[in-house]
């Protein structure tokens, strides 16, 4: 028993999935005026990537990112190192090593208890510990539902930068962790999740994708980004439409938590996976005989997801091995980018 609201329960959404419609995001952007003409901007918001780059004098690059969402987990200091990990991702996505860290927080003042939110913080920190960064500060404000991530600084030097709009045709694409994080949220939230499933939800989302920093330093490796709110298949379309070239995803070959294909049919489905669907879905062949289980699976909103890896075939198998040996063992090879319009085409 709990002295305290279920956090799940004062947030109407959690984690990623709480992020705005993608299509909605599209068109709010599009009338935003660009980042401008500044040379040492490398990476802006120009195709969709996970962090800010701007170069220094010296070949040095700095990346800034902020990320942050309301609770899928009603252990305080659970939710502090999942907001943590999800947000540290960009920097690791980008090809760098983060920096320091500025927390990002707002809770409901009298709904959740003092004790409660600062485990939500130390959460958090042990995190950023675990990552080699400080919390060097931070903001906080009164709001109707809880918040809280991260404000993340790093670097790399600018050959390291990793974009998610250069893929190459031929290229093989690997996933370093296993889909499923948002019907486990889904169970959570009804209470229907069992302890074993709670840790390897945990296990995933708490799992830092630091091998980006090591995978940046391989010139096989042309294009990464992380899988978060929009699913494998609407980062996978970032993807494609950054390089304007066809992806070619094999759903059999996806990583899948334990209980997540069980859990899909079972009907533990998101309202983000099915807003997913709604924002892109008119750029996706699917097979005529998949089951609709598996496409909600390919539209499930990650939650401090893995890293979607674009690599030169012939190195693949190697680069696969190097991932699985950093401790990303459910890594697989889950597609290929191919000539063609920018859309993709789902297979198996």
């Amino acid at each position: 028993m709990t002295d305290h609201p279920r956090l799940s329960s004062l947030a109407h959404g959690g984690g990623c999935g709480c992020k705005l419609d993608p299509e909605v995001l599209r068109k709010l952007l599009a009338d935003q005026p660009a980042a401008g003409p500044f040379e040492r901007l490398l990476v802006g918001n120009e195709t969709a990537d996970d962090a800010a780059v701007w170069e220094l004098e010296d070949g040095t690059c700095i990346i800034a990112t902020t990320d942050f969402f309301t609770p899928m987990v009603d252990d305080p200091r659970d939710f502090g190192r999942i907001a943590a990990t999800n947000a540290i991702s960009d920097v690791y996505a980008m090809g760098g090593r983060p920096l320091l860290a500025l927390a990002i927080l707002g809770m409901p003042v009298g709904k959740i208890a003092p004790e409660v939110v600062a485990k939500i913080l130390r959460g958090g920190a042990e995190t950023c510990g675990e990552a080699g960064i400080p919390v060097a500060g931070g903001h906080s404000i009164d709001t109707p539902e809880p918040i809280y991530g991260l404000a993340v600084i790093g670097t790399c030097r600018r050959e390291a930068v990793r974009r998610n709009a250069d893929a190459r045709a031929g290229d093989v694409l690997i996933l370093t962790k296993p889909i499923g994080v948002g019907v486990y949220s889904a169970a959570i939230k009804r209470e229907a999740l069992d302890e074993a499933a709670y840790r390897d939800f945990v296990g995933t989302t708490t799992r830092l994708n630091r091998v980006g920093t090591d995978l940046a330093t391989d010139p096989a490796v042309h294009a990464m980004t992380d899988v978060t709110g929009f699913g494998v298949l609407g980062h996978g379309l970032e993807l494609a439409r950054g390089a304007g070239l066809t992806l070619v995803l094999d759903a059999e070959a996806l990583p899948l938590l334990p209980r997540a294909a069980e859990l899909a049919r079972e009907g533990f489905v998101t309202g983000a996976s099915h807003r997913n669907w709604t924002a892109f879905g008119a750029d996706v062949d699917l097979p005529a005989d998949l089951p609709d289980w598996r496409r909600h699976l390919l539209t499930d909103p990650q939650t401090s997801g893995g890293l979607l890896v674009s690599c030169a075939p012939e190195a693949a198998e190697g680069i696969l091995a190097r991932i699985q040996g950093a401790g990303y063992g459910e890594a697989s090879i889950i597609g290929r980018m191919e000539e063609g319009a920018p859309r993709i085409r789902v297979e198996g």
